[in-house]
C-alpha cells in the first residue's frame, strides 16, 4: 500500500513546494500545439511588416513551459536573431517586484497598510493639493488635502502622486522645475533624494479621490529602503532574486551579460516602421539614454528601474500562482498574494481600463471586464513602458509574457491579440 501512495505523496508534495518550471509538450497542459502556432503567424506578421523588429513569448500552464519562442532580430543593421534569454527593459513590470517585497516587510510587521507614509518618510507630511496652476511661469497655488497619504495609496495609484515626464503637462512642468523624472534612462542620482523633494510637492488631487498613474510605487520602493535599511537593490537580490533563481534580473548589468540586452528601437514619423532608437532621446526635454542598464548606477527605482528575461519574470509569476512559494522557497504567505491580486480601490475608475480595478500592484481583471476578454475574473497584469507585457491566471494556472523593446509603438495590439490566442489555444 505504501508502495502504491508513495508516488502520489511525493507529487503533492513537490506541487505544494511549487516546483521549478519546467518545459513539456502543449498537450501535457492540456493546450494545443495546432492552435498555438497561431502566435507565431501573429508575431511574424508584425516582423514582417517591420511594426516590431523583433520579440520573445512565453507561455506556461501548470508550472509547465509549453510555448517559448523569439521572431525577428533584436539587432536588425547586424541581423542579430531575437533569442529567448535576451535581456529587455521591463520598465513598470518592476513595479509588481517592489510590491512584493514591501509586503515582505508588511508580513514582518514593519507597516500597516493604511499608516501614513509621513510615519516612515517625514517629508510627506501635511500633503497639499494643486488648487491652480499658472503653466507661463510653472506657479501655483495649494489647498490643505483632505487626508495623508497611505501606504495603500502608494500600491494603487490612488496617491494624488503624478508621473514626471510621461504625466500630463501640469505635473511634468512641476516635476521638472523640481529636478524629478521617471525613473528610467538615468545616470547618477540616488531615490532617497529624489523622493524626499516628491514628499513636498503638491499632490494632483486627494488621497484616495481617483486613480493615477503616478511615482507612488518609486515611493514604495524607497520604503523599502527604509524599513530594511538597505538599498532596493540589495533587498531585491537578497530577498528575492537569488533565492527564486531570478538569475538575469537588475538595476544595472554586471559585465558579463551586457551583451545579451537587446537594443532600444523606435518608430519613424509614419508610424510603419521601427529603427534603432541610438544613444538617447529626449523626453521631455530630459535625455532617455538607451543603454541605461549598462551604466554602473546608483538610482534604484521601485517603479521602473528593472531589466529582465521572459524565464526570470516567469519564475516571479509563477510564485504567485503558487500562492507565495516556488522551489520551496516562501516568498510570501497565500493570503498576502490573495489581498495583493483582488479589488483595492472599489468603483474608481482605471485609467486606460474602465472596465478593471487594482490591487496591491497590479491591475486585476473583474467579472466585467472578463466580459470583454477571454480572461476570467482574477487575472492580475501588466507591462512596461517599452512594449513588454505581462499577466498570470489563478483559475487557469496560465502565466504569458510577451517582449519587445520598442517606444514609442502604435503597435501594442500585438500584445493584446497575443492574450487571446493563448487563450484560444486550452484544450480541456
Amino acid at each position: 500500500m505504501k508502495r502504491i501512495l508513495f508516488p502520489f505523496l511525493l507529487l503533492g508534495c513537490l506541487k505544494m513546494q511549487g516546483q521549478q518550471l519546467i518545459t513539456t509538450s502543449p498537450e501535457a497542459a492540456h493546450m494545443s500545439a495546432e492552435r498555438l502556432s497561431r502566435i507565431d503567424t501573429l508575431i511574424n506578421s508584425y516582423v514582417k511588416k517591420n511594426f516590431v523588429n523583433g520579440a520573445t513569448a512565453m507561455v506556461i500552464r501548470d508550472g509547465k513551459i509549453v510555448y517559448n519562442k523569439a521572431f525577428g532580430y533584436s539587432d536588425t543593421d547586424k541581423k542579430i536573431p531575437e533569442k529567448t534569454d535576451n535581456i529587455f527593459r521591463i520598465a513598470s513590470q518592476t513595479k509588481a517586484i517592489t510590491s512584493v517585497a514591501a509586503m515582505m516587510l508588511y508580513e514582518e510587521g514593519k507597516f500597516q497598510l493604511d499608516d501614513p507614509v509621513s510615519k516612515y518618510i517625514p517629508e510627506f507630511a501635511n500633503p497639499q493639493v494643486i488648487k491652480t496652476f499658472n503653466s507661463k511661469d510653472t506657479t501655483w497655488t495649494t489647498v490643505p488635502a483632505t487626508r495623508e497619504i497611505t501606504v495603500r495609496d502608494l500600491f494603487t495609484h490612488t496617491s494624488g502622486i503624478g508621473y514626471a515626464q510621461i504625466g500630463g503637462p501640469m505635473e511634468t512642468a512641476i516635476y521638472a522645475k523640481a529636478g524629478l523624472i521617471a525613473g528610467v534612462g538615468l545616470k547618477n542620482m540616488v531615490v532617497g533624494e529624489k523622493m524626499r523633494i516628491l514628499g513636498k510637492l503638491p499632490l494632483l488631487h486627494n488621497p484616495g479621490e481617483k486613480w493615477t498613474y503616478g511615482l507612488g510605487v518609486d515611493v514604495l520602493g524607497y520604503l523599502v529602503e527604509v524599513l530594511s535599511g538597505k538599498s532596493l537593490n540589495q533587498f531585491f537580490q537578497e530577498r528575492l532574486f537569488q533565492p527564486l533563481g531570478m538569475n538575469d534580473t537588475y538595476f544595472y548589468l554586471p559585465a558579463d551579460k551586457k551583451s545579451r540586452l537587446v537594443p532600444l528601437y523606435t518608430e519613424d514619423p509614419t508610424t510603419h516602421t521601427v529603427h534603432n532608437i541610438g544613444k538617447s532621446v529626449s523626453l521631455k526635454g530630459v535625455d532617455l539614454w538607451a543603454d541605461y542598464p549598462k551604466f554602473d548606477g546608483t538610482y534604484f527605482s521601485g517603479g521602473g528601474g528593472l531589466s529582465s528575461t521572459t524565464k526570470d519574470y516567469a519564475i516571479f509569476l509563477q510564485m504567485l500562482i503558487n500562492g507565495g512559494v516556488y522551489n520551496g522557497v516562501r516568498i510570501l504567505s497565500r493570503n498576502t498574494v490573495r489581498i495583493m491580486t483582488m479589488n483595492q480601490t472599489g468603483d474608481l475608475p482605471v485609467a486606460w481600463d474602465p472596465y478593471n480595478c487594482f490591487g496591491l500592484g497590479f491591475k486585476v481583471t473583474t467579472e466585467k471586464g472578463s466580459a470583454v476578454s477571454l480572461q476570467p475574473a482574477g487575472v492580475f497584469q501588466w507591462g512596461g513602458m517599452f512594449c513588454t507585457t505581462y499577466w498570470a491566471d489563478p483559475k487557469e494556472k496560465i502565466v504569458g509574457l510577451i517582449y519587445t523593446n520598442v517606444w514609442p509603438t502604435s503597435h501594442g495590439d500585438m500584445n493584446e491579440i497575443f492574450k487571446n490566442l493563448v487563450y484560444q489555444a486550452i484544450n480541456d
